[in-house]
């Protein structure tokens, strides 16, 4: 997380759009929020909208404004969110979630081009900064039709990747104290219960963790948090499309062992690595790293049989 603020401190004073990638939960709203605090920019306005929360009839007067009489019920004139945020910037969260048409407007828009307002005759041109973010990914919907490739490389001019709490284990203790302390700060957790927390998997990530504690400081009967006050979900059983058959252990390496079951996985899954990730229980990153060991032959062959 050091390594990924640093990156943040810098870039911030560019104007290229940046693409936040990463799972719900795990602070790409926190990112984006400081690429604005650390740019130029940061004394002019802040604009967050989320795309998957509006509805689609909505999506280009939000945007984009619209004028007096331009649909019924549009009594007044209204700026849209790009006229907003001129001159600072514009956070697009879940943009993955645009429609086709709209991807084309929002491009050409990210390109420079003047616009209209909704029912309006004269352009507007805005000076705007975008930071965009997804749990999605984009470069499989690019890869199936469902996002559009020239849009998708406009706003990945720097992408940026914030890791699951699962893969930063150091920040569960130092962040489970910082939000006892907003809630609580006159208890403390036990020994027992730093360990569960610290061994839990966190599927929610953050947001999940921030939710167990401020529950746990609310309920807590004592100024010590005990393991037993912490209300953790229990880990429900991975679904999977088609049942992966047993493999034999018979003068297997436990290497051997999993560069199989990945194999397998993938071929079920017709080579859609996202989607083999998702059933063997990794990170997208950690299942390309492991198919580059392998090689191309091996991944191909596994596909194709």
């Amino acid at each position: 997380m050091r390594q990924l603020l640093e990156l943040v401190e810098r870039i911030a004073q560019t104007n290229a759009a940046v693409l936040i990638t990463g799972e719900s939960g795990s602070g790409k709203e926190l990112i984006a929020r400081a690429v604005h605090h650390y740019s130029l920019r940061c004394s002019k306005p802040w604009v967050d909208v989320s795309c998957a929360a509006l509805p689609e009839h909505l999506v280009e007067s939000e945007l984009f404004g619209y004028e007096k009489g331009a649909f019924s019920g549009a009594d007044s004139a209204k700026q849209g969110l790009f006229e907003l945020a001129n001159h600072g910037t514009l956070f697009l969260d879940e943009v993955g979630e645009l429609e086709t048409r709209m991807q084309v407007k929002l491009l050409r828009v990210l390109d420079g081009v003047a616009y209209y307002r909704l029912g309006g005759v004269r352009k507007v041109s805005v000076d705007v900064r975008i930071v965009a973010a997804t749990n999605q990914d984009l470069e499989d919907m690019v890869d199936c039709g469902k996002f559009r490739g020239d849009l998708y490389h406009r706003l990945g001019q720097i992408c940026l990747r914030v890791p699951p709490l699962r893969e930063r284990q150091e920040d569960i203790i130092p962040l489970a104290q910082h939000f006892l302390r907003q809630s609580n700060p006159r208890t403390a957790f036990s020994a027992e219960a730093l360990r569960i927390l610290e061994s839990h998997s966190w599927p929610g990530n953050v947001r999940e963790l921030r939710n167990v504690v401020t529950k746990a400081a609310v309920l807590a009967r004592d100024v010590e948090i005990l393991g037993e006050d912490l209300v953790l979900p229990q880990a429900k059983p991975r679904k999977e499309a088609t049942p992966i058959t047993s493999l034999s252990t018979t003068g297997a390496s436990l290497d051997g062992m999993e560069k199989t079951m990945i194999l397998r996985v993938l071929a079920q899954t017709n080579g859609h690595q996202q989607r083999a990730a998702e059933l063997l229980g990794i990170s997208r990153r950690t299942l390309s790293r492991k198919l580059k060991l392998y090689g191309r032959e091996a991944v191909r062959s596994s596909c194709v049989s």
